[in-house]
This record gives C-alpha cells, sequence and structure tokens, in this order.
C-alpha cells in the first residue's frame, strides 16, 4: 500500500497494528484517514481477515463514510468488515442470540417516542399525575441509569426519597412490559449484549475470537455501557485501536464520559499513544485562537495544533447593541460574503442554544437568504410517519403494544379509552400483548384488518406493503377527504416514504420487513435528514461537530450564554463548556466571526451580560474588532408616556401606513389598511403619530 500521502504521525498511527493504540487527533487532523487506512492495511498487508476486523463509529453517517472510503482502498471486501455504529453492533449481536436473553426472533425496537408511550400509560396506571410525575423526566431517568448498566433492582438502592421511589417501579414495570411485549430500547442495544455476555463467558469468547481488530471513533464521546462493550470485546487480544479528542468530549449531558480517554492508559498497560497535531482544515490564525481557548482547560491531555496553511485573515469580533442587531450586523456580512461570491453552503452561524436562532432567521428572510435550521422537525418524526412505521412494526411483531396503541384509532374506529383500558386489564390478567387479548367488538375489526393485511403481504414488496396499508387501513382516504393543505402535505409525506422503500429495495436487492425497519430504526441522527441545498446553515454547536465550513459565525457569546449559565458553578460543566467553543472554532475554514451583544432578550426576559470569558482568553493580536462604543437608548427615546389618544384618532405608522384608533387600553388597537387589519401598538411608541 502507498502511505505517502500520510504525514509522519499519521504513518505511525497506521503502522501501529499490535496492541493498544491511543491516536489523539485534533480538530481537522485527518483522523478519519488515519482509521480508514489503518483498516485497509490490516487487509492487505497483514493479511488479517476481514471477519476479524470490527470498526466502530457514533453515527451511521460516519459509518457509511467509513465504509465508502475503504470500499475504495479495497473493492468488495469491504463489505466483509463489521463497520458500524455502536447500536448496530449491539442488534447484530442481540439478533444472534435473542434466545439466550429470553426473546422471540421478532424482536421490535422503541425510539424515545415509543418509550415515551410505555412511561405514560404506566403513570396512567398506576393513578399517577403526569404533571407531577413528568414522563419525559423519567424516561431520561431510566436512560442514564440503563447507560451507567444499572437495572431497576440497582436503581432502588439510590432511591433516597419518595420521588425516586416512584421512578423505581416505572422502571420496573418498564422493564417488564418491553420484554413481555419482545421489544428493546436504544439503551437496550448496548445493555443487553453486556448481560449477555457477562452471564456467558462462552459467547462472549466466540465474539472476542471474531473480532481481533477493533478500532473505534470518538473514543471521547464513550458512556459508561460503551466503554464496558469495547472492554469486554477488546479483552483476549488487546488490539484495539482508539482515536478521540479529549478537546472535542462535548456530550457529558447525554452520559458522555472523556474520563476513558484520560483512563486509556491506565486500562491497557503498555499502550502506545500518537498525537496528530497537524491541522488541513483551517487557517493559522484561527487555529491560534482555538488553542488559546482550550489551553485554560485543566483536565486534558497537552496537545496544539498548528498549520502549514496562511496565516489567514484575522478573526472578526463584534460587539452588537442587542440581539436584533446582532443578527442584522450578521445577516449583513452574510450578504457582503455572497455577493463577493462565496457559496452559500459554505457559510453557518453556530450558537449555543436553539432559541438563538428565531432572530436570525428574521433577518436572513429579510435579506432574501435562504438558510435551513439543523435540529428542526424532520421526516421520520412526523405524525404520518410515525403511524405507517407503526403499522409496519405491527404487521412484523403483533405483540408490540406501542405500535398497537399508536394506530388502534387511525384513522379514527370509535375504540374509546375505556375499551382499550378493558383490553389491557385483560392482557395483564392472562398475561398477553394486547393484540392477543382481542377477541370482540370493534377491536377485533381493527385485528382482522391487521390479519388480512399481513396474509396479503406475504408475496408484497416493501413499496406494495406500504400501499396495501395506505388502502386497507383508510389512511389514504381519510387525508384524501380533508382537502386541506396540510392534508395534502401529509399523503405527499406518505408517498415520500415510498421512495425510501424503492431505494433500499433498489439497494438491498430482495428485502424483508425485518431489515427494513431495523434500518429505520437506527436512522436516529439529524444529521442524516438535511438536505444539502446551497443555502445559509443555522446550527447549535452540538449538532456541528464533525462539520466544517468556509465561513463561521459564533453568535452569543457571553457570560450566561455561551459559557451557558447553567455551567458556571462547576469547573467541570465549565471546561465543558469551553471544549464546546473549541469546537465551534474549529469548524471554520477561512474565516471566523465572533458576535454577541450588550443586551439580550431570551426566553422572554431581558438580560444584560459581560462578553465571555472566552472571548477574554483570545490574544488580541489575532482579534480585528469594531467594537464602537456603547450609544445607550433610552425608554423615553422610544415611547412618549404623556401623548394621549381618543377614539376614532386618525394616525400614520412608519410601516403600516394610515389607520384608526378603534380602541384605547393598556396598549392602542389600531385598524390599518386591508392589508395589515387590526395591530395593537404600545402607547406613544415613536413609530406612531397623530394626523392633525
Amino acid at each position: 500500500m502507498n502511505l505517502e500521502t500520510l504525514n509522519d504521525k499519521q504513518k505511525e498511527a497506521v503502522l501501529a497494528t499490535d496492541g493498544a493504540v491511543l491516536v489523539l487527533a485534533g480538530a481537522g487532523s485527518g483522523k478519519t484517514k488515519v482509521l480508514t487506512t489503518k483498516v485497509a492495511y490490516l487487509i492487505n498487508e497483514k493479511n488479517i481477515d476481514p471477519y476479524n476486523v470490527l470498526a466502530i463509529t457514533f453515527t451511521n453517517k460516519a459509518a457509511k463514510e467509513m465504509k465508502e472510503r475503504i470500499y475504495k482502498m479495497l473493492g468488495p471486501v469491504a463489505y466483509q468488515i463489521q463497520i458500524s455504529t455502536f447500536h448496530s453492533l449491539g442488534l447484530l449481536i442481540l439478533r444472534e442470540n435473542y434466545e439466550a436473553l429470553g426473546y422471540d426472533k421478532n424482536i421490535t425496537i422503541l425510539d424515545s417516542d415509543d418509550t415515551l408511550t410505555v412511561i405514560k400509560k404506566i403513570l396512567k396506571d398506576m393513578n399517577l399525575d403526569s404533571k407531577m410525575y413528568n414522563p419525559r423526566t423519567i424516561r431520561n431517568k431510566i436512560s442514564s441509569a440503563k447507560n451507567e448498566l444499572l437495572t431497576s433492582r440497582d436503581y432502588s438502592r439510590f432511591a433516597g426519597n419518595e420521588y425516586e421511589q416512584i421512578v423505581t417501579e416505572v422502571f420496573q414495570r418498564y422493564e417488564t412490559k418491553t420484554k413481555n411485549n419482545n421489544s428493546v430500547d436504544f439503551d437496550d442495544l448496548l445493555l443487553l449484549p453486556i448481560k449477555l455476555f457477562k452471564e456467558n463467558p462462552s459467547i462472549l469468547l466466540k465474539y472476542q475470537e471474531r473480532f481481533h481488530y477493533i478500532l473505534v471513533d470518538e473514543y471521547q464521546d464513550t458512556n459508561e455501557a460503551q466503554y464496558t462493550l469495547i472492554k469486554l470485546l477488546s479483552a483476549k487480544y488487546k488490539n484495539i485501536c482508539v482515536v478521540g479528542d479529549i478537546d472535542q468530549s462535548i456530550y457529558g449531558f447525554r452520559g458522555a464520559n472523556y474520563r476513558n480517554i484520560l483512563n486509556f492508559e491506565k486500562d491497557y498497560q503498555h499502550a502506545k499513544t500518537i498525537l496528530l497535531e497537524e491541522n488541513y482544515r483551517s487557517t493559522a490564525n484561527i487555529l491560534n485562537v482555538a488553542n488559546d481557548i482550550i489551553k485554560n482547560n485543566k483536565k486534558r491531555k497537552e496537545k496544539n495544533l498548528w498549520t502549514k496553511n496562511e496565516d489567514g485573515i484575522k478573526i472578526k469580533y463584534h460587539r452588537a447593541y442587542d440581539e436584533k442587531d446582532e443578527a442584522h450586523y450578521v445577516a449583513g456580512e452574510i450578504k457582503k460574503l455572497i455577493n463577493n461570491g462565496t457559496s452559500k453552503k459554505e457559510i453557518a452561524v453556530l450558537y449555543r442554544t436553539n432559541a438563538q436562532s428565531r432572530n436570525m432567521e428574521e433577518d436572513l428572510l429579510e435579506e432574501n437568504i435562504p438558510y435551513k435550521v439543523v435540529g428542526s422537525f424532520y421526516f421520520y418524526n412526523r405524525k404520518e410517519i410515525k403511524d405507517l412505521i407503526s403499522y409496519l412494526k405491527l404487521i412484523y411483531n403483533s405483540n408490540d403494544d406501542v405500535s398497537l396503541m399508536r394506530v388502534i384509532n387511525v384513522p379514527k374506529r370509535q375504540i374509546g379509552p375505556k375499551t382499550i383500558e378493558n383490553l389491557a386489564l385483560k392482557a395483564a390478567s392472562e398475561n398477553v400483548s394486547l393484540y392477543g387479548a382481542i377477541s370482540d367488538g370493534k377491536e377485533l375489526a381493527f385485528k382482522l384488518l391487521i390479519e388480512d393485511i399481513k396474509r396479503q403481504s406475504e408475496d408484497l414488496s416493501l413499496t406494495e406493503i406500504v400501499d396495501l396499508i395506505l388502502d386497507k387501513t383508510g389512511m389514504r382516504a381519510e387525508l384524501e377527504k380533508e382537502k386541506t393543505i396540510e392534508a395534502e402535505v401529509r399523503l405527499e409525506n406518505l408517498e415520500e416514504f415510498k421512495s425510501i422503500t424503492k431505494n433500499f429495495e433498489e439497494n438491498n436487492g430482495v428485502v424483508s420487513l425485518e431489515e427494513f425497519l431495523l434500518e429505520i430504526s437506527l436512522v436516529s441522527d439529524v444529521e442524516e435528514h438535511k438536505n444539502n441545498d446551497d443555502v445559509v446553515t443555522l446550527m447549535t454547536v452540538h449538532a456541528a461537530k464533525g462539520l466544517e465550513f468556509e465561513n463561521v459565525f459564533i453568535i452569543g457569546l457571553e457570560e450566561g450564554l455561551f459559557p451557558h449559565f447553567n455551567s458556571v458553578d462547576s469547573p467541570d460543566d465549565l471546561e465543558e463548556e469551553r471544549r464546546l467553543c473549541y469546537v465551534a472554532v474549529t469548524r471554520a475554514k477561512k474565516s471566523l466571526t465572533l458576535v454577541n451583544a450588550k443586551r439580550r432578550m431570551i426566553y422572554g426576559n431581558m438580560s444584560q451580560n459581560p462578553p465571555s470569558r472566552f472571548i477574554g482568553e483570545i490574544d488580541k493580536k489575532y482579534l480585528d474588532s469594531d467594537e464602537i462604543e456603547e450609544v445607550a437608548i433610552k425608554k423615553e427615546d422610544m415611547i412618549d408616556e404623556n401623548a394621549t389618544y381618543n377614539l376614532g384618532d386618525k394616525v400614520i405608522h412608519d410601516k403600516y401606513g394610515e389607520g384608526i384608533i378603534v380602541g384605547i387600553g393598556s396598549v392602542l388597537t389600531i385598524a390599518f389598511s386591508h392589508k395589515y387589519g387590526i395591530i395593537k401598538i404600545m402607547k406613544g411608541h415613536k413609530s406612531i403619530r397623530k394626523v392633525e
């Protein structure tokens, strides 16, 4: 193999094939190139059987990219390598050993919404008020416990108060219910293989013998369950290579433990550590700013990014008056970039919280600049799509109570809550699923419908099954009858779902409903649903990890916002905020603009915060600051509190033109032209003046 395209450190990482290897890969240092080349090297040069290689990453998108790169180097043999996410690996192990874990073959996977449905039902059965016992909070507590490898029995030991005891009981019932339904959630895809391995050493040995060489991407993002699974699998041969960057560990809030990468050398004696510090993405000035910020973190491994790229332009720093002025400034700068020939898809605006996107959206709309907000409502989360998937799941596994509950009245079948409650009681007393308990009434008609679809679907393609469901259940007819724009959009989405089944069929040849459901169950990454049109991208910094843009704007760099006020009292949380800022800065390739505001309305409250401490950590020689003297806007300049009005007074508004006052209360009610209609405006606001 030709390794000449690698730098010395990358080459060292590729050639270190045996034993434990820790590759500390800085942002933009070519870690994916190292991982994929290393896999190819093992197979091409070391003659390792592809079946004995396991490569794990975090998102379906990253796994797909890795597969494609390795295919280019090795050809079809790449398909014999297990390249997958942690959850896909867990699913593989589960499907190969379902009997040892006490499951039937037709397991269904619950997504987070399905899990929420189960928990709401349990709370109702326990006669508990969901306002007092928030189902989402309980779901998150159960998920966190599972990721720490705790069962409900383990969790009960920590239940120190009445609330935690209730959570424990919900947790116990949740475990029983999902098991009885032959269902697993995403956390189980990690938890169950660990349980399997600990209880069955012979099964663990089988997988250790299979995976002689293990490579893990983004190791700093592993949680306790992922860490344990890898430790068990690599325990025999210890040929494990992990790639990661402590400085980019930003998922502590969802259980990621950055200490896993810090402790790697303790876990694997004689581990070799290789630093990838040469950055191929950004200008030297951008990297200097990133290094200045991150060096203030104490819990890290020393590393300094550098590049052969040019110094580039200085980093712009702008302090706006308020959040509207901030958005106006950024939109103006984006317009300049576009007018100078910059592609819109090479521009990103990053922020700490989702709530910050609104003002940016308004300004970009005003400037007629197309954009997309990443992380907003996406295809698989739409009601009609979730309904259709529930029908598919129910055809595949009739014991799936969650799917049955979702669609038993879609479209409406007059099966009332009381009927469903009685059905649930019957199912519980007979220890069967809801479907198994159906024997009469309108619900029997529903059961017969499902049985009929099952029978007819045996000889149909996936796309034909979708059409059959839409027709037989009445979903299509109901939406066609509605004749509303919303119903049209829903119909279009259902038709679009057939594009997914068609593509799946074309890409995979003959496919089963089982394979298709497992495939779409694992599509949980928001990044997978965004289109790649030439538009400006708005997203949180968390969503931006792994991406890069020529021009990046980071807004809201104020104390209390970034770093977030929830983190300022905790040294650990503050270090995670700093890592988040480091990730934001290192997304930029050519230009970086840092922006904040002197005052800001957020979550309905006006606050005045000093600039972020992260700005203060940057050497001023890298900054091009256009900070201007503050011009205070006094309330009296905006509103004349002494102004008087009468009903019928004519007024002129700066934007809406002439109008007549038709109501006077704490605000004025003014009737403008037909175009604008009735609008309420603050009394005495400078935008209106009376016509004498």
